[in-house]
This record gives C-alpha cells, sequence and structure tokens, in this order.
C-alpha cells in the first residue's frame, strides 16, 4: 500500500461528507415510533385514568401535535450525517472563530453539566435541592469579581447583547433614581467596539455617540473630549477592539467621563488576552460583561445557550436584576431582596444563567487556577502574534493601524491589495478554506477595513496548527493570482457548492423554521 504523502501541510484531498440529508419532517413515516411506550399498570391507571381526561379542558390540544416519526435507527442516522456535514473544533484548526465558542474546551466538561443532576433541573425546584448549583453561581461569582475587580456579578443575562443590554438598563435605573433619565440620553461607543454596544442602549431608547480612531487606530481622544457633555449618560467600549489594538489611554477616557457625571460600561468579549493582566476596576469602569462562553470556555454552540456575567462596583449593585446568589453561612439561597429597590431593574430574563454554562465555566477556571488563567492570556496573545507576524510577511496582506507593534488577542487584516490585483475578495477566500477543512471567521462588523479577514487563534493551536491555517492561507493567495476561478467559485469540496446568498437580504424569502417555510413556499 502506498503511503499518504503528507510533506504538504496544505490538506489538498480533503473532501468533505455530502449526504442530500432530508430535513427531519421529510422523513417522518406515519405510525413509526422510536420509542414503544409501555402503558400504565392496572394500580395507575385506577388512580389516574388515562392521564388525560383529567387535565382542565383548555390544556388539551385540539390537533394532534405535528412531530417526526421516525424509528430510533433513522433518527441516529439522521444526526450522524448532519454532524458529518459541519466543520467545527472537534474536526479541523479553528482560527477564524476564535474564542466566539471554538477555542478548545474540556470534554469532561461537558460530562459533567450532562450529568442527570444538572440536566435534570428546572429553575423553578425549591432551593434546598439545588445547593450544588447554588454553590457552584456563587463561588463563580467570586472568581469574576477578582478577575474584573467588580464587587457583585449576575449570571441573569443569556449573553453578550444581552450583557450590554443590562449594563444600559442599569445606567437608566442609576439616573432614574437622580431623575436625571431624560437629561442624560446618550451612550458614547467607539466604532470598533462589538456593535452590540450601540444596538443594545438604542433598544433602552438611548441615542448613540460614535468615535471614530485616530490615525494610529486609538478612539479619537479629541473627538472623545468633545462628545462627552451633560447629556452623557455612559461610556460603552471594547478594549481591544476587534482590530486588535488596546487603548493603553483608557483610564483617560474613563476619567473624563466621570468628571461629567456618566459612567462607563467594559465589553469583555475580547477578555481572553487580557485575564490577570488588566482589570476593568482599575481601568475605570463601573460595570462589565464577560461572555462565559467565550472566555471562559463553554461553547455556545452557534447561538445559545450562553451567559454575558455582568459584574458591577458597589454603587451600582442595588439597580441589579433579582435574585442574586448569596450564603448566610449555612445554606446558599436566591436574594430578592434588591427588588424593595423600586430603580432596580427588575429581570432581564426570566430565570438566573444557563446554570449548564456557568458549571462549565466553573470547572475551566477551578482547573487552571490563578497562574493558568494567566498563562492563557499569554499563550493566546503570543499565538496571535506568531500568526500576525507570518501573515504580515506576505505580500497581500496588511493591518491598519499602529504599524510595526503588536496585538493582544487578534487582528482585523485586510485583503484589500489581494482583491484589486485579482478580484479575489475575503469572501472567496472564506469559502474557498472549506475546500481544506478549514475554517475563517467572517464577522467583520462594521465593514469599515476594506476586505477585512479577522483571525483569533487563542491559546488553543499549536504551532503545527498555526502553521497549517498558514500554509493553507498562502495556498489559496497564491491560487487567487494563478487560477482565480477556482477561489472565486469555491467551495468546490464542502457540503455546498457556491450558492446564490442575495436571498438573505430579503426578509421576503426568509423562512427561519420548518412551519414558516411550508406558509411561504408549499
Amino acid at each position: 500500500m502506498k503511503k499518504i504523502d503528507r510533506s504538504c501541510k496544505v490538506r489538498k484531498n480533503f473532501h468533505q461528507a455530502k449526504w442530500d440529508e432530508a430535513i427531519i419532517f421529510e422523513l417522518s413515516q406515519k405510525g413509526e415510533r422510536g420509542i414503544l411506550v409501555p402503558k400504565a399498570e392496572t394500580k395507575i391507571s385506577e388512580k389516574v385514568g388515562d392521564g388525560i381526561s383529567k387535565l382542565p379542558k383548555n390544556m388539551k390540544r385540539k390537533t394532534v401535535l405535528n412531530l417526526p416519526e421516525m424509528s430510533q435507527n433513522r433518527v441516529l442516522r439522521h444526526y450522524t450525517r448532519l454532524s458529518q456535514e459541519t466543520l467545527g473544533a472537534d474536526v479541523n484548526v479553528e482560527i477564524g472563530q476564535g474564542t466566539c465558542t471554538v477555542k478548545y474546551s474540556p470534554k469532561i466538561n461537558d460530562q459533567l453539566s450532562r450529568i442527570p443532576k444538572m440536566a435534570e433541573l428546572h429553575p423553578l425546584q425549591d432551593e434546598s435541592t439545588v445547593q450544588g448549583i447554588l454553590q457552584i453561581m456563587y463561588e463563580t461569582d467570586l472568581y469574576l469579581r477578582e478577575v474584573s475587580g467588580m464587587d457583585r456579578i449576575t449570571f441573569q443575562p443569556g449573553g453578550g447583547s444581552q450583557g450590554v443590554f443590562t449594563m444600559a438598563s442599569l445606567v437608566y435605573a442609576y439616573y432614574k433614581e437622580k431623575g436625571e433619565e431624560n437629561q442624560r440620553n446618550e451612550i458614547i461607543t467607539t466604532i470598533y467596539s462589538h456593535p452590540s454596544d450601540a444596538a443594545a442602549p438604542h433598544v433602552k431608547g438611548y441615542k448613540i455617540v460614535y468615535i471614530h480612531p485616530d490615525e494610529n487606530g486609538y478612539p479619537d481622544f479629541e473627538a472623545f473630549k468633545a462628545a462627552v457633555s451633560d447629556k452623557t449618560a455612559a461610556f460603552f467600549v471594547a478594549n481591544p477592539e476587534d482590530t486588535g489594538v488596546y487603548n493603553k489611554n483608557i483610564l483617560k477616557f474613563t476619567k473624563l467621563v466621570h468628571e461629567h457625571g456618566g459612567l462607563c460600561g467594559y465589553d469583555q468579549a475580547n477578555a481572553n488576552g487580557l485575564l490577570g493582566v488588566t482589570r476593568a476596576k482599575e481601568a475605570g469602569f463601573d460595570m462589565c460583561f464577560f461572555n462565559l462562553h467565550k472566555t471562559f470556555s463553554t461553547p455556545h454552540g452557534c447561538g445559545g445557550p450562553a451567559v454575558g456575567a455582568t459584574g458591577v462596583l458597589k454603587h451600582i449593585e442595588k439597580y441589579l436584576p433579582a435574585p442574586l446568589v448569596d450564603y448566610d453561612g449555612e445554606k446558599y439561597y436566591l436574594n430578592y431582596e434588591i427588588t424593595n429597590n423600586p430603580y432596580s431593574v427588575g429581570k432581564i430574563r426570566s430565570f438566573n444563567g444557563v446554570a449548564q454554562v456557568v458549571l462549565k465555566a466553573y470547572a475551566w477556571i477551578r482547573s487552571l487556577g490563578p497562574e493558568g488563567l494567566y498563562q492563557v492570556a499569554k499563550t493566546a496573545v503570543l499565538n496571535n502574534n506568531y500568526l500576525f507576524k507570518k501573515l504580515m510577511e506576505l505580500p497581500y496582506v496588511d493591518a491598519p493601524y499602529i504599524k510595526g507593534k503588536q496585538r493582544v488577542e487578534q487582528v482585523r487584516y485586510t485583503l484589500e491589495k489581494l482583491y484589486n490585483e485579482t478580484g479575489v475578495s475575503t469572501a472567496d477566500v472564506q469559502r474557498r478554506m472549506m475546500d481544506f477543512g478549514m475554517h475563517y471567521w467572517q464577522s467583520h462588523h462594521p465593514y469599515y477595513i476594506p476586505e477585512p479577514m479577522t483571525l483569533e487563534p487563542t491559546e488553543t493551536p499549536s504551532k503545527a496548527d498555526l502553521d497549517e491555517y498558514i500554509e493553507t492561507l498562502k495556498f489559496i493567495f497564491n491560487e487567487a493570482y494563478t487560477n482565480p476561478e477556482i477561489v472565486k467559485t469555491a467551495p468546490h469540496q464542502s457540503v455546498c457548492h457556491y450558492i446564490d446568498e442575495s436571498g438573505m437580504d430579503d426578509p421576503e424569502k426568509w423562512a427561519v423554521t420548518w412551519r414558516s417555510y411550508q406558509k411561504k413556499f408549499k
């Protein structure tokens, strides 16, 4: 048998599985069952009847529930095939999506979250029956206080954007108590902060003031000085921003806001390179949020479940959503005392956090300890700057701002030169990467940098992984000059080939559920 030639790092012979798998509703066969539920024993039937007739009339369905009817082996086949049509951290080098779910998450933490005592928890259980998870929430709160310098953490927000919304709600509550909620109607953010830092406060009713970068890529302080006024409710910012540029003068910004009576909220979605290095408190922030599903290794699996753990200093604590988790020396309990404050934001969502996500973050923090968290930051920054140096050696890759200086945990590059010389865009490169079993992150919002390429390697990949990713990019860049059509028409060896995505911008063509698809197109 001929040995496979492994001298080239680029996986030229990769080909992903394609099953032409139908939607599970289309696989349904009337009467087919996966599980045959045994009839109730006589004594049980005598006690509760058929289990349905005693239900109140308004709780009974008028029509049969429309669920797929399938045998167990066909269900197993279906989901196994779908898993083979997916790229992800367990099958390929995931650099493009960085901390946004794809850094290595220990499998033992997944197993912990699936044990019956966790998987079968219900948020309405009596406190006495959930002492374990309450202890975990309480202690995770303490750990995040140490990481951030904040005085209290809530796990109620269901993700990063809801964490920003929580901060906007806290700001509103703070000024409402002072009678200044109408006067202070502006929130300042930077153009390279995450879009949620503007969107969520806008939902709360705030006017958004954007600060653009100066020639070095830092938020323009002169423009910032002009923007801050007695209308300023708060300053929300990510630091580092998605350019990978860290604003070392951030304290100057937060001091200025405080001098004008405003508050400061820190978007710490990019905290992976900062653990044990800097803290929100010392940078002058009154509040902050972390994405547990990013920095703290609890992957949300493309959209949820997640937790946007939000921390505040003492003077903001009384406005937090309820309940908080406390310990009285004997037992852990849900503390609703905060609802006695009429200016508390009340609730951000129905229940506290996603218990399994908090558990995984707790396990990850406990397994690493303070020095381990610091090492995560150092390795993530080292990996990023190795990738940065190697890519900047290529003539068709550039990165605007702070020339000659290092970045933190990620970089937003530009492929403008490649596009101008070949017509191959960053979106073409992204699709071509699939042909080699690679992922290339395509969220570069806002699109201010032409032909953006945002890469965040995290602490996870080895040097060999990084080199494989770099060699694959170089291979595609070379194709752009020698055979651009193969890049523009990619993917060729993935589950799907090139598809028309124009419908993505037309709500009339959207069908986000099987039911809406049937209504629109059947």
